[in-house]
C-alpha cells in the first residue's frame, strides 16, 4: 500500500568523458530518505551503488577507467557512512568525492518499499544496459571474478575489503601483479584471486611463481601471515568434459596441472562452488 511506502530521493550519476560534447551515460545511482533534516538522529538512510556493468561507458570512452570509478564508488559510500559532524549534505560529500569526470543530477522524489528493492529498480530503469538474449557468455577469469564479487557482496563484507591490491607494496617495485581483494581478520592477511583453468594456465603459474615474495611481504611490511586463495572454475563447467576425446583429455590434464602448481605453493584452491562458504566465513570473521 502507498501509505506504507517510505518517501525517498534519488540523484543519478553520470560519466561524462568530454565536457564540451556533452555525452554522458548514467553509471551510478544515489538514494536516500526524504524529508530528514540534515544531521538528524537516527540519520537517514543513504545508499549509493554503480552499475556493474561497464559496457556503456567503454563504448563513450574507450579508455575510461574502471579501476578508478569503482574506487570512487568506495570511497562516496565510505564517507556517507561516517556521521557528519556538521551541517554537510549528501551533495557537499559527493562534490567534495567526484572527479571531473562525473556529474550528479537533481534529486527526483520516489516512494520505495523498502530501500534495498528501490535502489535494485532504480538501476534497472536508469543505469544498467537492457539485457538483450546474447549467444556468447562471460567466461574464464572474468565470470570467476564476477562471481567472487557477487558472492562478498550479498555476503555485505565486498565494502569493506581491499581490492585490486597492488603485488608491488609486498615484492618489488615494478611488478604487475594485482591480487582481486583481500581482508585482514585477526592478524592474519586473506587475499583472493580468480584464476581460469580452463585455458590460461600461465596466470596460475604467474600466481604461484609471486606467491612465495607475497608471503615474505605480507609479514615484513603487515607483521603479518598471508593465506592466499586461488577461485578456479570446477572442472565440470570445462567444455566437453564428459567427452572422452583427446581435446578434453589434455583440457583435464592442464586443469590439474593449474591446481597441482598452486597447491604446491601452498595456494588454498576453492571452486565457484565454495564461494557462498568463502563469502559467510568473511562475515563472520569481519563481525558482520
Amino acid at each position: 500500500m502507498l501509505q506504507d511506502r517510505v518517501a525517498c530521493e534519488f540523484f543519478l550519476i553520470r560519466y561524462v568523458p568530454d565536457v564540451v560534447k556533452g555525452e554522458f551515460v548514467n553509471i551510478g545511482v544515489l538514494l536516500r530518505e526524504a524529508g530528514a533534516p540534515q544531521g538528524a538522529r537516527p540519520a537517514p538512510e543513504t545508499l549509493v551503488r554503480f552499475t556493474r556493468d561497464w559496457s556503456r561507458v567503454r563504448c563513450i570512452d574507450a579508455e575510461a577507467d574502471v579501476a578508478l570509478l569503482e574506487a570512487i564508488e568506495q570511497e562516496i559510500a565510505e564517507r556517507l557512512r561516517i556521521p557528519a559532524r556538521d551541517s554537510k549534505t549528501v551533495l557537499d560529500v559527493l562534490e567534495d568525492t567526484l572527479s571531473n569526470s562525473l556529474q550528479i543530477t537533481a534529486a527526483r522524489p520516489t516512494l520505495a518499499e523498502n530501500m534495498t528493492t528501490e535502489m535494485e529498480l532504480l538501476l534497472r530503469l536508469y543505469v544498467e544496459p537492457v539485457k538483450v538474449p546474447r549467444v556468447r557468455t562471460r567466461s574464464g577469469r572474468a565470470a570467476i571474478a564476477g562471481a567472487m564479487r557477487t558472492e562478498f557482496e550479498r555476503a555485505g563484507v565486498w565494502g569493506m575489503m581491499r581490492k585490486r591490491i597492488a603485488a608491488s607494496t609486498y615484492t618489488r617495485p615494478g611488478d604487475p601483479l594485482r591480487i582481486d581483494c583481500g581482508y585482514r581478520p585477526n592478524g592474519l592477511v586473506k587475499m583472493f584471486q580468480a584464476v581460469s583453468l580452463e585455458g590460461d594456465v600461465e596466470a596460475a603459474k604467474v600466481l604461484a611463481y609471486s606467491a612465495p615474495q607475497l608471503r615474505d611481504g605480507v609479514e615484513r611490511v603487515e607483521g603479518a601471515k598471508l593465506e592466499l586463495t586461488a577461485v578456479v572454475e570446477p572442472l565440470r563447467v570445462l567444455r566437453n568434459v564428459d567427452d572422452e576425446t583427446a581435446e578434453n583429455n589434455e583440457g583435464v590434464e592442464r586443469y590439474r596441472f593449474g591446481v597441482e602448481t598452486l597447491e604446491r605453493q601452498e595456494i588454498r584452491v576453492v571452486t565457484l562452488n565454495d564461494l557462498a562458504r568463502a563469502a559467510a566465513t568473511a562475515q563472520r570473521e569481519l563481525g558482520l
